[in-house]
């Protein structure tokens, strides 16, 4: 197992501040996130990318109000977001150089999800789901969140395509850096969207195959992802439903972001769609957030609201994945951590 430091949620507090200044800090961290949003949205980060630049020329170029375009960057560079190099003059720093739009590990489109109206008003919505444990997005909305997405608000739709890509570019490297794919005939990449980690794991070991099984009108796009990586002549595609059947043999099976999205007997449903078409030698890699026990922070415990208010999922400790996996005929056989919130659950037949 890697001792990668896991990665600490942003309401970590320094132990010496008063614990009224404590909470307060974490209370309004609502304005901060609304803040980094704004900036994200009108593309401050961009406009700096060649250096300093006056709150002044920042309005003109974003055609907002140069006082309070100037209060969201002074707020922001307090908490090192941007930087107030002269009166009025802010710069880029590591932290907001991430905010630009061709940044490699861009967070602007995850800023920018985070903060839009439709989504963040769901929050408003979370006592709902304390109280009744359903997602506060179905009473907010009138519907289910993957049909806001991909049915009824494509432009929302494509702000989260964009923020997933965007969170996909900081952990699929982390993935296959800590995980040996090489040893595998066939990787299957199940409800996979384009194939994103599919084809980054093809172009990282060019002896193995791969399959994407996703929605016939998702596999639509996944052509287009593959030519990119130079490995579509390595790809079958399998379209179909994993609460149905997955038809689908391969050596190791995946998934990014998907069991976290889904409580328990659903999930053990798709769990078992997989063991049923599995070699008895073959593994099932579950890779999403790993919640450690106790008060240590971590990212994941943070983005387990996230599932609470939005899809109804959980994110879930190592003891939760192996309980799920043995209600679904698997075991689990190891943990991997990664250098980001995401960590790797391996599994084999039970």
């Amino acid at each position: 197992m890697s001792t990668t430091p896991k990665p600490a949620a942003s309401t970590e507090q320094p132990a010496n501040l008063p614990p009224p200044v404590q909470v307060m800090n974490i209370v309004s961290g609502a304005f901060l996130s609304q803040a980094a949003y704004v900036a994200a949205k009108i593309g401050v980060a961009d406009l700096l990318a060649d250096g300093p630049r006056t709150a002044e020329y920042i309005a003109v170029a974003t055609q907002t109000n140069e006082d309070a375009i100037y209060r969201v960057l002074r707020a922001l560079s307090a908490s090192g977001v941007f930087t107030e190099t002269a009166p009025r003059t802010f710069a880029n720093t590591p932290a907001s150089e991430t905010l630009r739009t061709d940044h490699p590990e861009s967070t602007r489109y995850m800023t920018i999800w985070m903060g839009e109206p439709e989504h963040w008003k769901v929050y408003g919505g979370m006592i709902e789901s304390v109280k009744t444990g359903q997602p506060a997005w179905d009473s907010v909305h009138g519907e289910p969140v993957f049909k806001t997405l991909f049915e009824t608000n494509q432009p929302l739709g494509d702000i989260f395509n964009k923020a997933m890509t965007s969170f996909s570019n900081v952990t699929i490297p982390a993935i296959i850096e800590a995980y040996d794919f090489s040893q595998a005939g066939t990787v299957a990449d199940i409800a996979g969207g384009y194939g994103h980690l599919l084809g980054a794991v093809l172009k990282a070991n060019p002896g193995v195959k791969g399959v994407l099984f996703e929605l016939p009108h998702v596999l639509e796009g996944a052509p287009e992802m593959m030519e990119s990586y130079g490995v579509a002549d390595r790809v079958e595609y399998v379209a179909g439903s994993f609460t149905e059947s997955i038809p689908v043999k391969a050596d190791v099976y995946f998934m990014k972001h998907i069991i976290h999205d889904w409580y328990d007997d659903k999930n053990e449903v798709i769990l078992r769609n997989i063991r049923e078409n599995m070699a008895d030698d073959a593994k099932v890699l579950i890779l999403d957030a790993i919640l450690p026990a106790g008060n240590e922070p971590h990212f994941g415990k943070v983005l387990d609201l996230e599932m609470l208010v939005s899809p109804g999922g959980k994110e879930r400790t190592a003891e939760e994945f192996a309980t799920l996996l043995e209600r679904s005929g698997l075991k689990m056989t190891r943990i991997i951590e990664t250098k980001s919130p995401v960590g790797i659950v391996e599994a084999v037949k039970a």
